[in-house]
C-alpha cells in the first residue's frame, strides 16, 4: 500500500442518499470529507446521527462540499463530542454554517418542546446538538476559495472547484504526494448546465486515482429548468382559479432563492397573476443575504440577474421570519403561494402549513426536489391519503403535483457530461449518494465511460490503495 491510503464510507452509502461522510485516512491524518445529518424514520435517523461510528477528538479537519444539512448537520455534534479541527469550505458555504446549523439546532429544539408539551416526547426526539455547539462549528470554520491550493499537512493538499449544486458548492480535488502519488476526486453534489442563479458545474481535469461520486439520479433525465418554470406557472394559475393555496416545501438555501427568482421573472413577464409569495422561513431570510455577499459567484449570464439587483425582492413578495407572523398565516384567505423548508417535509414550518391546508381540495402541494426514502415527503409524493403530522393523522384532501426541473442535482445525462469532462483517465470510482436504481445506473454509466473499477460500497465499508 505505497500511497497509504484508506477510505471509510459512513454515510450516504448503501443505497442511500442522505447523511453524506467519508472518512479518508491518509498522510498520518484524519479527513472527513463532508459530515451531513440523515434523515429519514425519525428514531432510526436519531440512532443514526447520534452515534458517530469514531471518535471525534481524532479527527483531524473536515473538508465540506456545500452547505445542505445532509451535508453539514452533524458537524456540531462532532463538535459536541470533543472535535477542535478545522473545517474547510469555500467562503460562500463557511458564511452559510450559522444560518442553516443555527436553524437545525432550533428546529430540533421546537420539535422537541412541541412533543413534550403533548405528551409525545420519547428519547427519539431529544435534540442531537444545541445552538451552542452551531456556533462553534463557526468559530473553527475556514473560507478556501475556488481553485487555490491549501496544504492540509505535509504531503496532502487539496482544491475546491465549482460544482454547480448551490452557491458555494465544490468538488474535491485532494492530493497526495506521500509515496506513489495518488489523486482523489470527491465530487460532492454535481449541479446541472443552465440554472439561474449558480455558475455551470467545473468538473477537475486530468487522470484520477479514485473518484468519489454521487448517484441520485443516474437513472433519470430532468424536465429542463425552462420546462419547470412554466409548469410552475401553469400550477399557480390553476390553483389560484379555484381559489387555494399552493404549498411548496423546499430547502432554504438554494431551493428557495430558485423559486422566487423564477416567481420574479414570470410575474415581470405577466405570466402569473398578483397573488401573495411568502416564503415563510427565518433561515431562508438569512440565506438570501449571504447570496447578497457573493456576488462574485453568481452567474450574471443570467437575464433577470443583469436587470436587477435585487433579483430575490419583488412586490409580491413577502418574507416571514417570526412565528407569530407564521401562525397569523393559517387565517390568510384567498389564493397564495406559500414556500416554506424543510424540503423533505421532515421539520420545520411546512409542517404546519401541511397540518393546516393538506384537508382542502382546493390547495395543491407542489413538490420540487428530492425525497429520500421513508420520509414525509416521499410518502406525499407516493399518493399518501393519511399524512402522520406532530403524531396526528391528517387527511390529505389536497391535489399533489410533482416538478423534476427544480432538482438542483444533475440528472444521467448531465452526470455522463460531467464524467467525460474529467478528461480521464479514472482509475476506480466510488459510487455514492443515491438509492439503489439510481447508483446502478451510475455505474454502469461509468463502466460506458471507461471506468476499469467501479465499486457501491456499503454503510462502514472500508478500501485501501
Amino acid at each position: 500500500m505505497a500511497s497509504n491510503l484508506r477510505l471509510t464510507f459512513w454515510g450516504a452509502a448503501g443505497g442511500e442518499v442522505t447523511g453524506s461522510m467519508h472518512l479518508l485516512e491518509a498522510c498520518g491524518a484524519r479527513i472527513l470529507l463532508d459530515a451531513g445529518l440523515f434523515q429519514g424514520h425519525r428514531a432510526e435517523a436519531q440512532e443514526r446521527n447520534a452515534k458517530l461510528p469514531f471518535d471525534a477528538r481524532r479527527i483531524d479537519a473536515v473538508v465540506v462540499s456545500h452547505a445542505h444539512i445532509d451535508h453539514i448537520g452533524r458537524l456540531p455534534l462532532l463538535v459536541a463530542q470533543g472535535f477542535h479541527g478545522p473545517i474547510h469550505a469555500t467562503p460562500a458555504t463557511r458564511d452559510l454554517f450559522g444560518p442553516m446549523l443555527l436553524d437545525a439546532a432550533e428546529i430540533q429544539e421546537r420539535d422537541h418542546q412541541h412533543l413534550v408539551k403533548h405528551g409525545r416526547a420519547g428519547p427519539q426526539s431529544e435534540p442531537l446538538y444545541t445552538r451552542r455547539d452551531a456556533i462553534a462549528v463557526q468559530d473553527l470554520a475556514h473560507g478556501v476559495p475556488y481553485r487555490r491550493l491549501f496544504h492540509l499537512r505535509k504531503h496532502l493538499t487539496f482544491e475546491f472547484l465549482e460544482a454547480g449544486h448551490i452557491l458555494g458548492s465544490a468538488s474535491v480535488d485532494l492530493r497526495l504526494t506521500e509515496g506513489t502519488p495518488h489523486r482523489l476526486v470527491f465530487s460532492g453534489d454535481i449541479g446541472r448546465w443552465g440554472l439561474p442563479i449558480v455558475r455551470d458545474p467545473e468538473p477537475p481535469n486530468g487522470p484520477i486515482d479514485t473518484l468519489i461520486i454521487e448517484s441520485t439520479y443516474g437513472d433519470r433525465d430532468h424536465e429542463t429548468p425552462g420546462d419547470a418554470m412554466e409548469r410552475m406557472a401553469g400550477v399557480i394559475n390553476r390553483v389560484v382559479g379555484r381559489g387555494g393555496k399552493v404549498l411548496i416545501p423546499a430547502f432554504a438555501l438554494g431551493r428557495i432563492q430558485e423559486l422566487v427568482y423564477d416567481l420574479h421573472t414570470l410575474w415581470h413577464r405577466k405570466l402569473i397573476p398578483a397573488v401573495p409569495v411568502i416564503v415563510d422561513s427565518p433561515m431562508a431570510v438569512d440565506v438570501t443575504e449571504v447570496f447578497r455577499l457573493h456576488p462574485q459567484v453568481l452567474d450574471r449570464t443570467e437575464a433577470l440577474a443583469r436587470r436587477s439587483d435585487t433579483p430575490f425582492d419583488f412586490p409580491m413578495v413577502r418574507y416571514v421570519r417570526e412565528a407569530e407572523d407564521s401562525k397569523k398565516l393559517n387565517g390568510l384567505t384567498g389564493p397564495a403561494v406559500i414556500i416554506a423548508a424543510s424540503g423533505m417535509m421532515e421539520s420545520g414550518r411546512i409542517l404546519h402549513h401541511l397540518q393546516n391546508h393538506a384537508p382542502d381540495h382546493r390547495n395543491c402541494i407542489l413538490v420540487v426536489g428530492f425525497q429520500a426514502q421513508h420520509t414525509l415527503g416521499r410518502r406525499v409524493v407516493e399518493g399518501a391519503k393519511t399524512l402522520r403530522i406532530f403524531g396526528e393523522d391528517v387527511e390529505r384532501r389536497a391535489e399533489v403535483e410533482v416538478i423534476t426541473g427544480y432538482s438542483a442535482h444533475a440528472d444521467r445525462t448531465e452526470l455522463r457530461r460531467w464524467v467525460r469532462a474529467l478528461g480521464g483517465p479514472v482509475r476506480r470510482a466510488f459510487v455514492v449518494h443515491g438509492e439503489e436504481p439510481g447508483r446502478l445506473a451510475m455505474a454502469d454509466i461509468l463502466r460506458e465511460e471507461g471506468v476499469r473499477e467501479v465499486h457501491l460500497p456499503a454503510y462502514g465499508e472500508s478500501f485501501e490503495a
